[in-house]
């Protein structure tokens, strides 16, 4: 039962944090995507047949960071005995970013450079995400960072209650799931934007210092339950 109650509250904590970050991103850091990176190759080509600038191709760098930090995110999985470590670097990265962009801000050195750095450490922690949601699929209700595949299922799932008048448990059940799932992420998104708009990358702390003192309390609560 605890281990239930506890994929819900990690469902809900990762989606919200996705939403917020790629909304975060989007709007203070040149409509770029962090958590759904693909989304980056559109907004590129967008930019290019406008005749933008040299900055629309540093968009495309997200597509190597982000798999550079899967990477690595599987090397942190298969070297740890805690499923939840890779959620603890992806912590410290946002954390560290936040620190930068309040560093840069501080030091009157705002500009694109210094924001896409931030933005790519931010692309980097979204990687570690997504890294720990193929790993331990079984953790959450589905997909944290992308919600094409859960809005599908939910779909489906209002298919079947529909035809079952609202008796099937099964799709009852389900249902809730990507009401949660697709529910953070769609609470993140008007955080983050919000957010973003009034002071920029800074806000990324939030869910960085947020994610470090969840893992560590749920570790602390490990260690004590052991002794």
């Amino acid at each position: 039962m605890e281990q239930s109650k506890s994929i819900w509250y990690i469902t809900l904590l990762l989606t919200t944090i996705a939403g917020f970050c790629d909304t975060l991103t989007f709007v203070a850091a040149d409509t770029l995507f962090s958590a759904h990176v693909t989304g980056n190759f559109i907004v590129f080509a967008y930019q290019v047949i406008n005749g933008n600038d040299i900055y629309a191709w540093i968009k495309l760098l997200t597509f190597p960071i982000f798999i550079i930090s899967v990477i690595i995110g599987g090397y942190i999985a298969s070297k740890s005995s805690l499923k939840y470590r890779i959620l603890f670097w992806e912590g410290c990265i946002l954390t560290l970013s936040g620190l930068l962009a309040v560093l840069f801000h501080y030091l009157k050195m705002d500009n694109l450079w210094t924001m896409y750095i931030i933005a790519m450490l931010i692309v980097f922690a979204m990687g570690l995400q997504n890294a720990f949601g193929k790993i331990f699929s079984k953790e959450t209700h589905g997909p944290t960072t992308m919600m094409t595949g859960n809005v599908t299922q939910a779909a489906l799932d209002i298919g079947a209650l529909l035809k079952s008048k609202f008796k099937d448990a099964n799709s009852q059940l389900s249902f809730k799931k990507q009401f949660v799932t697709i529910g953070g992420f769609l609470l993140g998104c008007f955080l983050g934007a919000i957010a973003g708009k009034k002071w920029g990358l800074i806000p990324v702390l939030i869910p960085g210092i947020f994610m470090i003192f969840c893992y560590l309390k749920n570790n602390h609560i490990k260690v004590e339950t052991k002794l």
